[in-house]
């Protein structure tokens, strides 16, 4: 018995096409839901750092080292965080400025902006302390 077996000289690029423009088509569904409103940002220039003005109306919260925050000299928990900045925001209009000290984590300070915008506050500034 002779086997004959008849060789393979063709690629089917079919299949491969058709997978590809679904994925194309997902993509393109897809990528509109994932523009999500992030925060605008102004970087300032560098300038000589002036006396503080007396008249200023920030909020100013210190975020330490351990993760605390600390605002007008008495530490605040995380979670009333949202109701003091939206209380201290009528009285004070200017916005927030945030004051970390060097070991300070980037979570406590993003969740410190956060509880900000959900208070109100439209300007947030960041220095460090």
């Amino acid at each position: 018995m002779s086997s004959q077996r008849k060789t393979f000289n063709e690629i089917n690029i079919t299949p491969l096409t058709d997978i590809f423009l679904v994925l194309l088509i997902i993509m393109m569904v897809i990528a509109p839901l994932l523009d999500q409103q992030g925060l605008n940002l102004a970087v300032p220039n560098m300038i000589e750092v002036q006396d503080e003005i007396k008249d200023s109306k920030l909020i100013k919260v210190l975020v330490t080292d351990n993760d605390k925050y600390v605002l007008n000299g008495e530490e605040i928990s995380a979670n009333e965080l949202s109701n003091i900045i939206s209380e201290q925001s009528k009285e004070l209009p200017d916005g927030l400025l945030i004051m970390t000290e060097a070991n300070a984590t980037h979570g406590a300070v993003v969740k410190l902006m956060d509880e900000a915008r959900n208070g109100g506050v439209t300007n947030i500034s960041i220095t460090e302390y």
